[in-house]
């Protein structure tokens, strides 16, 4: 996973979610991935992963901070569907 980038971190986390996979070691390793380049995320990345990990009970307390604090940098933004997916 060390060449992925915001977009496949985010989608990966996103289809395994979606599926129903909650493969704890795959979700660490995204977690420990996306820390990386979170500053990178655009908000429906942002968005998608944060519901991605809340969706599959991985309830990641590092990952989760670095992701409030580059939402917050972008929270003018998040366009509707951006902030219905983070509800």
């Amino acid at each position: 996973m060390k060449d992925f980038d915001a977009q496949a971190i985010s989608n990966t986390a996103w289809a395994f979610a979606t599926v129903g996979q909650k493969n704890e070691p795959l979700f660490a390793a995204l977690a420990t991935a996306a820390q990386r380049p979170v500053g990178d995320f655009n908000p429906q990345e942002l968005a998608n992963t944060a519901w991605a990990f809340a969706t599959a009970g991985q309830n990641d307390a590092s990952l989760f901070g670095a992701l409030v604090t580059a939402a917050e940098r972008c929270v003018g933004d998040f366009n509707v569907q951006v902030l219905a997916n983070t509800a």
